[in-house]
């Protein structure tokens, strides 16, 4: 039996673990604790001033940024947050939070293994290894990304860089659309804490793997920063959605592969889907069974990820490539995620392996990922906001009504999606007899405006069936907000 351990911890806490290596990471060991409520990683060498320096603040200061108010137990589910650091045989150790077990593989050849990101943004090992019941849908992926994006996005609220983004470092399950960050304990402080790594190979920004060889005091150095993090966060995003890398295309920039890696990822990075210069384009005939459809971008092109995300491919992958300063930000990739999960609509065919696909305005709706024809008729909520002077004012949201979708206040005002996440549905909407219905839940100052100017009051409770052309008000702390529904019949008519 393993030697038990008892340590007293900077917070006060007592901390028992095993004597036994259970996981070894790049730079620490890692031990379970007694009660396998935390994982303790002890770094193999010793800490200089400013590494002690760095976790003391993580594991103090920023600690009680993240934990305190009323978003903390959300912050506690989507960031591994090191809680407190203990000293061994002179070495330092970052007590952790041990992942939730949704994080683990509950069955099959890798059970008890932690999901890491590779699983699922890899057409070779998702396809290869994975069971269906491990993969999740799309929209479930598209929650996924949700997640582990507005972690990112309060790190960089905070002022902070994670430095190390990739789908080692952020663990998911598709199953309940979860994820979480973690390897926080490297987190980069600008102006005050340094990187200790460049990153991790295909998300290490064009900037850094350009420069990565100059030396440390050149100023033309490019470090690890927010702007890299935004890199590396559109890598993971495209990689997730569509399991293939968005500048490992069959572009061959040199003979040798040393010099040919530095050049695909550096220098000369080239979108695979850039809309000019299709020279980095996959070359299908020398693709895998297993990396197909993924990987040929012309059947599942970053197209089918709808408006909101092409956008943000185009300025991360495009304008932003070589541009740092025109990356999306978090924030940005959040309120896009967003929008894209809203108008997400089921595919009919019960072998579609990804279930959903996101709505167009194309007449005839198919699946992008099994080319089945929708064959519903389709309500599409358009919201705008109602000006003092009497005009509508887009407010850019849209809403794909179907079963079990729900009208939420952020449709109504968009916020901090963190802050609205847990609020009571406004109204959910029904299916009745081919016909979609909205149930006024929980909005007190709903009504639908008459053809002849009239408000004719929707109490809580009612049923309203959604027609063409309705338009509805909801006011809301003197704001007006107008609901208009577009009903697109897409029935195949013989």
């Amino acid at each position: 039996m393993p030697e038990i351990v008892s340590l007293v911890a900077s917070d006060g806490s007592k901390i028992e673990f095993e004597d036994k290596i259970i996981a070894q990471g790049s730079v620490k060991d890692v031990y379970f604790s007694v009660d396998r409520t935390h994982a303790i990683g002890f770094y193999r060498t010793p800490q200089d001033s400013v590494s002690m320096e760095r976790l003391q603040n993580i594991v103090g200061t920023y600690r009680q940024q993240i934990i305190s108010g009323e978003e903390g137990e959300y912050w506690r589910q989507v960031l591994c947050w090191p809680e407190s650091l203990v000293e061994w045989k002179g070495l330092t150790g970052v007590v952790l939070p041990l992942y939730p077990e949704n994080f683990f593989f509950r069955s099959g050849k890798y059970a008890g293994k932690e999901k890491e990101g590779k699983w699922f943004t890899s057409a070779k090992l998702k396809n290869r290894f994975l069971p269906n019941s491990e993969k999740g849908t799309w929209l479930s992926n598209i929650r996924v990304c949700i997640q582990f994006v507005s972690a990112v996005r309060k790190l960089h609220s905070m002022g902070l860089a994670h430095s190390d983004l990739s789908y080692k470092n952020v663990l998911a399950d598709p199953q309940t659309g979860r994820a979480i960050v973690i390897d926080l304990d490297g987190l980069v402080i600008p102006g005050k804490f340094p990187p200790s790594v460049v990153g991790t190979p295909d998300f290490i920004a064009p900037e850094v793997m350009e420069t990565r060889s100059l030396a440390n005091d050149n100023p033309d150095k490019k470090l690890p920063s927010i702007q890299t993090d935004c890199h590396a966060l559109a890598v993971l995003i495209y990689m997730y959605l569509l399991n293939r890398h968005p500048l490992r295309g069959g572009k061959i920039y040199n003979e040798d592969p040393v010099i040919d890696e530095e050049l695909q990822m550096g220098r000369e990075a080239l979108f695979i889907e850039h809309p000019e210069d299709k020279s980095n384009r996959p070359k299908v005939e020398y693709l895998k069974e297993y990396e197909l459809p993924q990987g040929d971008v012309d059947k599942v092109p970053y197209t089918v990820c709808g408006p909101y995300l092409k956008e943000m491919f185009d300025r991360a992958f495009i304008a932003g490539l070589h541009n740092p300063e025109k990356r999306p930000s978090a924030a940005e990739w959040e309120e896009a995620l967003i929008k894209t999960a809203d108008e997400m609509i089921p595919c009919s065919n019960s072998k579609c392996l990804q279930k959903w696909f996101v709505y167009s305005e194309d007449t005839n709706l198919v699946c992008p990922f099994c080319n089945r024809v929708y064959r519903k008729k389709l309500v599409n909520l358009e919201f705008a906001e109602k000006t003092p002077d009497g005009n509508q004012v887009s407010s850019g949201y849209r809403l794909a009504v179907e079963k079990g979708h729900n009208l939420l206040k952020r449709h109504l005002e968009p916020a901090d999606w963190v802050k609205s996440s847990g609020d009571k549905p406004l109204a959910s909407f029904l299916r009745l007899f081919g016909a979609s219905f909205l149930f006024n839940r929980n909005a007190g100052g709903m009504f639908r405006i008459m053809p002849d100017g009239s408000r004719k009051k929707m109490g809580i409770n009612s049923l309203t069936r959604l027609r063409d052309g309705m338009v509805i008000e909801i006011d809301d702390n003197g704001k007006t907000v107008v609901i208009t529904p577009s009903v697109k019949s897409h029935i195949k008519k013989e």
